[in-house]
């Protein structure tokens, strides 16, 4: 193979500072693909503004609880670190990383790839599922810088569209969802729940016919099945923006439905009970009551103060359960030899 390929990581991008969280803001929100409503260039720019300005100082204080910035460049570095390592044992490569809403830019890439002399351009989005707000507005803005340049060379490039499905990335996925089952013990694994919570979109995308919400569902069944995973499993949307209805069930929502299916209802209690047991609750309280009493009979020459302290409070509940239990009457036994 003749010159060296570049490949290009679109990655969506994230503040490397709190200083920077405005500005990532601000243009996460100029984006139309993002802020997309009827006659909404005419103050796109002024409402990413005002966005931008009030959502920054919370979006700050997540950002510190993490270390003060986005891990996302750093980790799109090192990927793309390692696939030229990788590739270049094949062919000669190079790879390099495009941020949709920070830096490195698609601009700054595009500077280094003619910088190289790069001219064939892989573009890999790390968006294994498409969507309109993520892998189509990184390859708009690709298209939209390299317009930009007018007399810059052509380049011959190839997208890799989505691989929601691929072999390797659902083998991943199925390895970290191992991982998390074995920090439970073996013998209650098949008991927990997975949960996959995935990155929501608008449903004004889903209507108007992304495909985002359907890959992700085949990606889902693609690692229950290869994983041979048999628990329970519920998918959910998390980091949704601004007043529109977006994917449901929320993440929060899925989660404490989930917490709240844990508390039984009596009837459902008792049957898991009695089946643990041989008995039912009242039931089984009743014995442990009768046992003590029993127990305490040689001590006690007032039969009727140890059913009371005992909690039996109806003289005829306390002589039945005693016979179901003993075969006797509590007169008869514990006037009986074989007590004594």
């Amino acid at each position: 193979m003749s010159g060296r390929i570049g490949v290009v990581l679109l990655n969506l991008g994230g503040p490397d500072s709190l200083e920077a969280v405005e500005p990532f803001l601000h243009n996460l929100f100029s984006d139309p693909d993002i802020i997309d409503f009827p006659f909404s260039f005419l103050f796109r720019k002024r409402l990413a503004k005002l966005i931008s300005t009030r959502r920054a100082p919370m979006v700050r204080g997540q950002y510190e609880k993490i270390g003060g910035k986005s891990p996302l460049k750093e980790h799109t570095l090192r990927q793309a670190a390692l696939l030229e390592e990788k590739l270049n044992t094949k062919f000669p490569a190079k790879v390099y990383a495009a941020m949709r809403y920070w830096h490195p830019s698609t601009e700054e890439a595009l500077n280094s790839i003619e910088r190289d002399g790069i001219k064939k351009v892989i573009l890999l989005p790390l968006y294994p599922q498409y969507s309109k707000a993520t892998t189509e507005s990184s390859v708009k803005e690709w298209e939209s810088q390299l317009k930009l340049r007018g007399n810059s060379p052509s380049l011959e490039t190839t997208l890799v569209e989505s691989y929601y499905e691929f072999p390797p990335y659902i083998e991943a996925l199925v390895e970290r969802v191992r991982e998390g089952l074995e920090r439970f013990p073996i013998e209650s694994r098949n008991t927990v729940h997975i949960l996959f919570s995935a990155h929501g979109t608008p449903m004004k995308l889903v209507r108007q016919g992304d495909p985002y919400s359907g890959h992700i569902k085949k990606t889902i069944e693609a690692i229950v099945r290869q994983g041979a995973f048999s628990q329970d499993h519920s998918l959910c949307y998390q980091s949704k923006v601004g007043p529109m209805k977006w994917l449901t069930p929320s993440t929060p929502d899925k989660i404490k439905d989930l917490a709240d299916s844990l508390y039984l209802s009596q009837d459902a209690f008792e049957k898991r009970f009695r089946k643990a047991t041989g008995a039912s609750p009242k039931q089984l309280s009743s014995i442990i009551r009768l046992r003590n009493i029993v127990a305490n009979g040689k001590k006690h020459e007032n039969f009727n103060q140890l059913a009371y302290d005992a909690g039996y409070f109806d003289q005829s509940h306390f002589n039945n359960d005693f016979r179901l239990f003993t075969g006797q009457t509590p007169s008869d036994f514990f006037k009986s030899p074989s007590f004594w």
